[in-house]
């Protein structure tokens, strides 16, 4: 009798070890990189023909583990978001692979879009693939698994940066009222994959990113046109733009908030607009992406989604009296390099030092494939314009990006190249799958602006 249940007690600790089943599987490793320089590529689909889809991570990588599809030719859809592989004769555009445990292959991508996708610089796992493989250290996770558009600014000698809502692990609106975090400047070495972006978020008693600016109302507070500006007295004050949101996208008040250096919290200023039967609609405000113009409290600074509608002195005195704010007209399209007009959504505007050129980076309303996923360059001479002609330089297949914002923080005058990010979201996209780890996330694109694609942004004339 004893013998019996000893041989039944371990039947039942080898099923539920496996080793009634068979050792695990090795995983397979798939490498994505740019055909004719190896450059990895993030955030690439791969699909097999029962529809199990794997993801590359900032280094490029794939661990592909199905047990039922070692040592047998899989079939590969492959969809790169500016990346493609060329499509066969029904149009399949896919690789063959014979996956074996613990082995290896590259797969070559040639890339379409005239940015080059950096990788994913918020959310969980950004290197998961590479770590199942084993070539990469585990680093701490943030605790973040998705944000809204980014805010970022240069405050006291560090980067900070503030996002919208915020998924945590617990819960979808893990952080309703913005979560924020700071970095070194500069916090990125090499413009190159794969992408590492630590941040030191500000956090609650039990180590969760923590919300840094709970306006008064109802709904979730979002914080826009952030930027620090010298007061009277010399300080730099870091402010910004709050709007009060109802459900589905309601904005019912805007206000002004200065940022406190002691509690690393937004705090209310003072109430700009507040929607009643007498104002339904909000006036001009200090919204979006703030840039100055480099000139000091003389000169000024700007406010708009992408171009600049308002302006007022980069003082922090004249940012909070709207009476000192000077209206602008701003076009609500730009010439494409086609001669067709792109109807402008959301973007931002900065100088840059190689260029020499304030230039805007833009998501266009209603474009194709993706009615808000895609992105376009172009310049003028003044931050007002006259802007020149515009070139597409990213696009998405069925998928949003959108807020984009490019760091002029990293532009330099040696260099070309102009790093920009934006939100990587199913939202407004038709019925598209959620991409595992990186929907509701920034990713970051470089784009160098001695491409020769952008000869018609570089040689046209504003107007």
């Amino acid at each position: 009798m004893h013998a019996r249940l000893l041989r039944r007690s371990v039947s039942l600790l080898a099923l539920v070890t496996g080793a009634g089943l068979g050792a695990a599987v090795a995983p397979f490793r798939i490498q994505l990189v740019e055909r004719g320089g190896g450059w990895p590529v993030p955030l690439v689909e791969l699909r097999t023909t029962h529809q199990v889809r794997f993801v590359s991570d900032n280094a490029g990588v794939i661990a592909f583990d199905l047990p039922e599809g070692m040592g047998r030719e899989l079939w590969f859809e492959v969809k790169g978001h500016g990346y493609e592989i060329p499509a066969d004769g029904f149009g399949y555009r896919g690789v063959r692979l014979v996956p074996t445990p613990g082995g290896a292959a590259t797969v070559e991508l040639r890339r379409t879009a005239v940015a080059r996708r950096l990788g994913r610089s918020t959310g969980a796992g950004l290197l998961g693939e590479s770590l199942k493989l084993g070539s990469e250290a585990a680093a701490p996770e943030s605790g973040v698994f998705g944000c809204d558009s980014v805010q970022a600014v240069v405050h006291r000698g560090r980067l900070y940066w503030f996002w919208g809502d915020t998924t945590l692990p617990h819960y979808p609106l893990g952080v309703f009222h913005m979560s924020g975090a700071t970095t070194a400047v500069r916090p990125i070495e090499q413009f190159t994959p794969p992408l590492r972006l630590t941040y030191d978020y500000w956090r609650a008693e039990n180590g969760r990113p923590r919300a840094v600016a709970t306006m008064p109302g109802t709904g979730p507070s979002w914080i826009s046109g952030c930027v620090v500006l010298p007061d009277n007295e010399g300080r730099s004050r870091l402010v910004g733009l709050y709007a009060k949101v109802k459900p589905p996208l309601d904005v019912y008040e805007y206000g002004l908030c200065v940022w406190n250096d002691e509690t690393a919290n937004f705090e209310p200023r003072r109430v700009i607009w507040k929607k009643s039967e007498a104002a339904p609609r909000p006036p001009v405000v200090p919204e979006a992406h703030a840039f100055t113009d480099g000139t000091g409290p003389q000169g000024w600074v700007y406010f708009g989604n992408p171009l600049p509608r308002l302006r007022c002195r980069a003082t922090f005195e004249a940012w909070q009296e709207p009476a000192a704010w000077e209206r602008l007209e701003a076009p609500e399209a730009l010439v494409g390099a086609d001669g067709t007009a792109v109807k402008l959504h959301s973007g931002a505007v900065g100088w840059h030092p190689w260029r020499k050129r304030w230039v805007t980076i833009f998501t266009q309303a209603w474009g194709k494939p993706s009615a808000f996923g895609e992105v376009w360059y172009a310049e003028a001479p003044t931050p007002t314009g006259p802007w020149g002609r515009a070139v597409k330089v990213l696009t998405h297949d069925n998928y949003t990006f959108y807020n984009p914002r490019w760091h002029a923080e990293w532009a330099t005058e040696d260099s070309p190249a102009l790093i920009f990010e934006g939100t990587f979201s199913r939202e407004f996209a038709e019925h598209a799958p959620a991409v595992a780890r990186h929907d509701y996330n920034q990713v970051l694109y470089r784009l160098d602006l001695d491409d020769a694609a952008l000869a018609p942004a570089r040689e046209s004339r504003g107007r």
